[in-house]
């Protein structure tokens, strides 16, 4: 079985950045991403895909990331549920992120100091739940 997604879009908000209780940095962000077709009256329509990164690519994407941001973002889909307060049972997709390469220039001054990348490239993504980045 494969779960791998590459999406390109851009950044809704700037990365909220968390821990849990085991101390374990988690940012999350939403991604607006493009269809690649028009409706009947020429207009894209938009997709806002919820991303979670993990440990040392948390921390970098809550750091060199901002609204606006072009990103393509490599990881899995984790479809998961919970209950809500009232008792109703929720279900939520997201992309549990490998790796994020930015895709524009962004403010100059924090381009200059973030990665050029953050785990995409010809080697395998890395830095997800169970491993760190390996920079």
């Amino acid at each position: 079985m494969y779960n791998r997604i590459i999406l390109i879009g851009r950044l809704t908000r700037d990365p909220e950045l968390r821990y849990v209780p085991n101390g374990a940095p988690v940012a999350s962000f939403t991604l607006a991403v493009d269809r690649p077709f028009r409706d009947q009256q020429g207009n894209r329509e938009t997709d806002f895909i919820d991303i979670v990164a993990w440990r040392k690519l948390a921390e970098q994407v809550s750091q060199y990331m901002t609204k606006g941001r072009m990103v393509a973002v490599e990881g899995r889909l984790q479809i998961r549920s919970y209950e809500t307060q009232d008792g109703q049972r929720r279900k939520v997709a997201e992309v549990v992120a490998d790796g994020i390469r930015f895709l524009d220039r962004g403010d100059r001054a924090r381009a200059a100091a973030a990665p050029a990348d953050t785990g995409m490239g010809d080697e395998p993504a890395q830095g997800g739940q169970d491993e760190d980045v390996p920079f």
